[in-house]
């Protein structure tokens, strides 16, 4: 199991992300759900029918907080726990229309965010004993910037920035609008705050050796195939902290660790998520 985080401790905004899902879903109000005698009780409880790293318990908590405080909800598991097939995850007990209008809002934040812990569980293990670490990107759902970065931490992996505001990452683009490699990180050099993370992309082993050169402490090698890594390593020899980036995949990332870079930053696992399979089911009680 991840080591324990909690949303509390750097994502303010659930209630807000909450409330969108809610008024995407809701609107006007629930026409189907308003068929159901509104002194109806009901049992439920949450399956998960594949094997899964849970995350989103907070998020699956306040939608039900908001819309009747009434809910119960117990937990069996918490965020960052290996889930197995058939497992029951919570239990749930409150009015049945509030608990059927917000089924499916707090099933999407539960099967989002723990496929993105699952994800990055699995490359975590893929790699385990190699002294690299995960990292996530910044290609993210729009509005869950934060919420899958938590979920990230979840599966075992860690996070890169969290945005533009936190740290420098020199690429491409920024290079040949600074007109080279070497203006560009020199211009981070004296315009970064003390302990602001600044790093640079490279594309070949000549830029490798530029950054080198330029006293980069931390390089991202981008789309880097096995020999350039392996190469990259030799010739950095400790100097710089080294991240791999680019076309990396479950199949191919063991190899990439064996390399010794540092760091190696997955877009899949946020960018492309698969869903993990949630059940509601419902007990009316008498």
């Amino acid at each position: 199991m991840a080591e324990a985080v909690s949303p509390r401790d750097w994502i303010d905004d659930v209630p807000g992300q909450v409330a969108c899902a809610l008024a995407e879903d809701l609107g006007g109000g629930d026409l189907t759900a308003a068929l159901i005698p509104d002194d109806a009780l009901v049992k439920a409880r949450v399956i998960a029918r594949e094997a899964a790293i849970l995350c989103g318990a907070a998020w699956f908590d306040e939608v039900f907080r908001q819309l009747d405080s009434a809910i119960q909800v117990q937990w069996q598991a918490r965020d960052g726990e290996a889930l197995a097939v058939d497992q029951a995850v919570c239990e749930l007990a409150g009015p049945a229309r509030p608990l059927l209008s917000g089924e499916r809002s707090a099933l999407n934040f539960l099967q989002t965010l723990s496929g993105t812990a699952s994800a990055a569980a699995r490359y975590v293990a893929a790699i385990a004993g190699s002294g690299a670490v995960i990292l996530d990107t910044r290609k993210t759902l729009p509005g869950m910037r934060l919420a899958q970065k938590y979920a990230v931490r979840c599966g075992g992996a860690e996070n890169h920035r969290m945005g533009l505001f936190d740290a420098v990452l020199i690429k491409e683009n920024h290079i040949r609008a600074a007109g080279s490699l070497d203006a560009a990180f020199h211009a981070a050099s004296q315009h970064a705050d003390a302990g602001v993370l600044v790093e640079i992309e490279v594309e070949d082993l000549e830029q490798l050796d530029r950054a080198l050169a330029a006293g980069a402490e931390r390089i991202l090698l981008d789309n880097f195939d096995l020999e350039m890594l392996n190469e990259a390593v030799q010739r950095n020899a400790g100097r710089a902290r080294l991240e791999a980036s680019g076309g990396v995949s479950l199949q191919n990332v063991a190899a990439i660790a064996a390399t010794g870079v540092d760091f190696i930053s997955v877009g899949e696992l946020t960018k492309d998520v698969k869903a993990v399979d949630y059940s509601m089911l419902f007990d009316i009680e008498q």
